[in-house]
């Protein structure tokens, strides 16, 4: 039997025949590349920005004037049947604006992406199916309802491998783990152990930013690389002698994994996940917090051949605005500037044409005010029928709007978008064709789009 370090080991030698054009050769071994000789990959990395806990589409992204017309009055058709009690129609109390070339409106939290908007693509007609937190980011992130399958980034580390031996292919970035879900919603499931995600936390309460204190063990004071070599040969030697004994052993093979990962990001990792290297003005461009610290470090680590990136605002379900719709203030004051600031960045070292931004939650909220619970009545309850997600970079048409919900951004009325559509376009937009990215696991071919999804051509640049 073959150990793992070879398996390895061929599997990055296969993944650095991919940069570049390799990607879109024909392939047998990769039976999921697009092989359309027309068609070149637009993009080769992810980030994923994720505001979990349900941003507020109608205050945001999304200007409804019928919204501030009618309010205080009824929503037309009656009871909307949420999960909590509800009441009349609420404006949103930010003011709206046009932005850019392309006139777009953004809401007064955002007017930091408002200098963006022309690079960036609104897709105002996402829709999922369940409006509860779990499995809205459990969908969101693994084309699923239930806990059980392969992150997007893990399908994306093994259709496409790394371009870095000395990172991982897939990194979370938050502040604290879990958030709702926790680490289910990056792992690899079935998927080979190498493609989970590795998770690092943001958190900015030291001061120091020191990254060995940001990364656990990453340094050893015992041996040097040298001897952490020869150790890690000897567990090999033993691993193919196991392995011609016994059949072969998944969590065997994760745990030689995270020690060969472990062993290569000690010459690596300290440096790119050091933000004191920065100058004093990207620094400020960033800003200060988490969430500044999470796209600056995702920048470094795309620039360094990541595969895909997700930074997370925080723990649990911060922009789940039940009670006050004005918590959104202080959420987007965190994220505004960094977005903004990743955008400019990746476009400053020309990595933006080859690097996916999407932004999101799970699912957005009402328009019409949510009256359960003790408190300030002035916020929204969960809405997974019409919400937007924007994209920018890696092929995405900038300066535009897609598809629409209604009058009052409760559902969508045009050109709907699922979260099975959303994964199937960045997919493509690397390469790959959804139907064609598959794994066989008790006795079923598996899909991050599971048996759904389409391309969505029209946001294609």
């Amino acid at each position: 039997m073959v150990s793992f370090a070879s398996m390895l080991s061929e599997s990055l030698a296969q993944a650095e025949t991919l940069s570049g054009n390799a990607a879109v050769t024909p392939d047998t071994a990769r039976p999921w590349m697009l092989k359309d000789a027309n068609f070149k990959p637009k993009a080769k990395h992810v980030i994923f920005l994720f505001m979990n806990g349900g941003i507020s589409q109608v205050d945001s992204f999304d200007p409804k004037p019928m919204l501030t017309k009618f309010d205080g009055k009824p929503m037309p058709g009656g009871d909307l049947g949420h999960e909590r009690k509800t009441g009349a129609l609420m404006k949103s109390p930010f003011a709206f604006k046009q932005y850019g070339k392309s006139g777009i409106e953004l809401s007064e939290l955002w007017p930091n992406l408002g200098d963006c908007v022309d690079d960036m693509c609104m897709v105002r007609s996402v829709y999922t199916e369940i409006p509860n937190h779990e499995p809205a980011l459990i969908m969101m992130n693994t084309g699923a309802n239930v806990i059980g399958r392969p992150s997007m980034g893990s399908w994306l580390t093994y259709g496409l491998g790394t371009d870095n031996r000395n990172l991982p292919g897939f990194v979370i970035l938050c502040p604290q783990v879990p958030t709702t879900v926790g680490p289910p919603l990056w792992s690899s499931a079935f998927l080979p152990p190498v493609t989970q995600a590795t998770y690092v936390s943001t958190d900015v309460r030291d001061k120091n930013f020191d990254p060995y204190k940001l990364i656990p063990d990453i340094h050893n004071d015992r041996f040097d690389i040298k001897q952490q070599r020869h150790e890690l040969d000897l567990v090999h030697k033993l691993d193919e002698l196991n392995m011609a004994e016994t059949q072969a052993d998944p969590q065997l093979e994760a745990t030689i994994g995270s020690m060969e990962t472990a062993y290569r990001m000690q010459t690596e990792a300290p440096d790119v996940f050091d933000v004191r290297k920065e100058s004093a003005a990207t620094i400020k461009m960033y800003g200060e917090g988490s969430t500044a610290r999470g796209c600056l470090t995702a920048a470094r680590l795309i620039e360094r051949g990541v595969r895909m990136v997700q930074v997370y605002y925080s723990q649990g379900d911060p922009w789940d605005a039940h009670q006050d719709i004005q918590a959104h203030r202080k959420n987007a004051k965190d994220s505004d500037q960094p977005f903004a600031a990743l955008i400019k960045d990746l476009k400053a070292h020309g990595l933006f044409d080859e690097t996916i931004i999407v932004c999101g939650s799970e699912f957005g909220r009402t328009p019409v005010v949510e009256l359960g619970g003790a408190g300030t009545h002035a916020g929204r309850d969960h809405n997974p029928h019409g919400f937007t997600m924007w994209l920018a970079g890696g092929g995405i048409k900038g300066g535009m709007t897609y598809g629409a919900t209604d009058d009052f951004g409760w559902k969508v009325v045009d050109k709907p978008v699922h979260v099975h559509d959303i994964h199937a376009t960045i997919l493509y937009l690397m390469g790959i064709e959804h139907t064609k990215l598959t794994y066989r696991s008790s006795g079923r071919d598996f899909r991050l789009t599971d048996v759904s999804g389409n391309v969505i051509h029209d946001i294609i640049a």
